[in-house]
């Protein structure tokens, strides 16, 4: 979790800071998709941290937190290829792209843990 977000961050950070897009809209979504998720890591890490989830039992959180991956590893992809094909040869947003999609990887193997804590089998202790 938290190298998806410092990749995501790292994404961020070299778009931004790079000068003479070819694209302009197609940048201001990646900005927009990696902050975006971004912010969402830092709120269900701060839920984790101040243990809020028990304050809302309500909400099934570890199908929250599988719909945010699965949602968040198919945005951040398509972000990562819109920045890749519209590059135009920037190294710093050609920088952003790979580290759009090192985060897609690591996002995806989240959503898998996450699968496999949430929809897996569970066992009982109790013997038939």
């Amino acid at each position: 979790c938290v190298s998806s977000q410092i990749a995501l961050l790292v994404a961020f950070l070299c778009v931004h800071c790079a000068r003479g897009w070819p694209s302009w809209a197609a940048f201001q979504y990646f900005e927009v998709v990696t902050l975006w998720f971004l912010i969402a890591f830092l709120i269900f890490f701060l839920m984790h941290l101040f243990r809020l989830q028990a304050k809302m039992p309500c909400i099934n959180w570890p199908l929250t937190e599988f719909f945010h991956y699965s949602v968040g590893t198919v945005l951040i992809v398509i972000a990562s290829i819109v920045a890749a094909v519209k590059s135009g040869g920037v190294s710093a947003l050609v920088a952003g792209s790979v580290f759009g999609f090192i985060a897609t990887f690591l996002m995806a193997v989240s959503l898998w843990t996450s699968y496999s804590v949430t929809c897996g089998s569970h066992q009982t202790g109790a013997a038939v």
